[in-house]
Order: structure tokens, then C-alpha cells, then sequence
């Protein structure tokens, strides 16, 4: 599946990371691969970024960041970004650039007994989700400040909804099938994976609502869930604070069966 691998600079010496291009749906999409210096296997680890186009964009930081504490880490691009092929829909057919990337990392000869944890964060919440309702051997599901709902999204964001529009094809009144399409919590049923939600109260990009209605129909249907929700924070936290969450996050994948 990978086409292309090119060596990047990379901010820890402890962390090897490589552009990636590789196949998805016919096209040819970019990506971002962290994988430890230290010779052995880990578990795979699909990061899931938010946003669209650069807003958003994989930090190579932020990978090298999860892939130091014991994963080989793939953070797809997405399709037409940084000179991939086609065009980014917001969780419609680009998608599949999370499900090949799934697929790359189950193939991956460094990966552990084929154990692929999928993270999202903003946006990427909806393609964690998704993934994990495609892949029911999924390890874990983490979606951190996670979208949902895209219908909720949609009217909560004015400022998002041109766009909505323009890559959706119109509005949830007009075409509502393609934002429940679009939505995982019609589809939860098929989720194996136990999840991990992590939500800032205060986040004005992505409500706390989000989180709220993921956790409570996956309570509703049974599914194993937990979820940690932060009264004083927005979107983004102090980094101080991020890098505690990232050691527990890390630490909750590791544990999961």
C-alpha cells in the first residue's frame, strides 16, 4: 500500500519519522509515519487529525510526541493535502484514507499482533469513530475533543457551514441522509472497540454536547466506555496539562485487551 516513503526531520532523536504516500481508494494520499528508534514491536497507532486542508494539519511533533511513548504512529493527511490526490469531503469518502491507513498499519511488520488503537482529535473524532465501526478488530477508540454529531456541528459553527455546504452539497434540511451518513452515532452498534473520551467543558470549537451524546448511546447500547470531561478547559490545553493526558492515554491503549 505505501507508494512512497521519504525521511523527515524529526524533533526527537529518540522517534524516526517518514512522509508517506500511499493508496486509498485508487488515489494517492499523504501521510506521516513515527515509528521508535529502538529496535522491537509496538502497537500501531492511528492518529486522526482535525480540520480541513492546512487548518488542522499533523503536527510531526504531535506524532513524535504519542510515537516516544511505544507506537508506530501513521497520521494520514488526508486526500488532497500536501499534494495528495483528489479532494478532503469532511468525513464523506476521505474516510477511507483513515481506513487504508488502518490497513497500512496492520501491515506494518513492526506492529504488535496486528493491535491498531485509533485516535482522533476535532474533526478526526468522527474518523476515529468511523474506523472503528468499519474495523471491528480495533484495539481502542480515543476521541479527544471529538465530533459526533455533524448536523450538531453544522449549527453550532457558523463559521464552518459555508464550507459544510460547499464540500456537503447543501445544508442537514436539504440533505440530511448525507450529514447522518456522516454521523457515527447512527452506527454504533457495530463499535467493538472500548472508547475513551476526553472533552474540555468550556470548548467552543467542538461543544461538550458531542461528547455527551457518544458517551450516553454508548452506554445505551452496552459498549465499554469511559470518559474524562475538564471543566476549565477549551479546545486546547495547557501543555503541561496535554502531556499528562497523553501519558494516561497511552497508558488506557496499552491496558486494553
Amino acid at each position: 500500500m505505501i507508494v512512497e516513503k521519504l525521511d523527515f526531520p524529526s524533533p526527537n532523536p529518540n522517534v524516526k519519522l517518514s512522509l508517506i504516500t500511499y493508496l486509498s481508494g485508487g488515489l494517492k494520499v499523504k501521510g506521516m509515519l513515527a515509528e521508535p528508534v529502538e529496535p522491537g514491536v509496538y502497537d500501531g497507532f492511528l492518529y486522526l487529525r482535525g480540520g480541513i486542508k492546512n487548518v488542522g494539519m499533523v503536527r510531526p511533533a504531535r506524532i513524535a510526541q504519542f510515537a516516544s511513548e511505544g507506537f508506530i504512529v501513521f497520521a494520514p493527511f488526508y486526500r488532497g493535502n500536501q499534494g495528495g490526490e483528489g479532494n478532503e469531503d469532511f468525513a464523506g469518502d476521505d474516510r477511507m484514507d483513515a481506513f487504508s491507513a488502518f490497513e497500512l498499519l496492520r501491515s506494518h511488520p513492526r506492529v504488535k499482533n496486528k493491535r491498531i488503537h485509533v485516535f482522533g482529535f476535532s474533526r478526526g473524532g468522527v474518523m476515529a469513530l468511523l474506523t472503528a465501526i468499519q474495523h471491528a478488530e480495533t484495539t481502542s477508540v480515543v476521541t479527544w475533543g471529538g465530533v459526533s454529531d455533524m448536523i450538531l456541528t453544522y449549527y453550532e459553527r457558523n463559521d464552518l457551514r459555508r464550507m459544510m455546504k460547499r464540500v456537503i452539497g447543501g445544508t442537514p434540511k436539504k440533505f440530511p441522509e448525507r450529514y447522518e451518513w456522516r454521523t457515527p452515532l447512527y452506527q454504533l452498534e457495530a463499535i467493538k472497540a472500548p472508547v475513551l473520551i476526553i472533552h474540555g467543558e468550556k470548548d467552543s470549537n467542538v461543544s461538550v454536547d458531542h461528547s455527551y451524546r457518544l458517551e450516553k448511546r454508548l452506554k445505551t447500547l452496552g459498549k465499554a466506555v469511559e470518559s474524562h470531561y475538564f471543566k476549565e478547559f477549551t479546545h486546547y490545553f495547557p501543555p503541561e496539562i496535554n502531556r499528562k493526558i497523553v501519558i494516561m492515554v497511552c497508558q488506557w491503549m496499552k491496558n486494553q485487551e
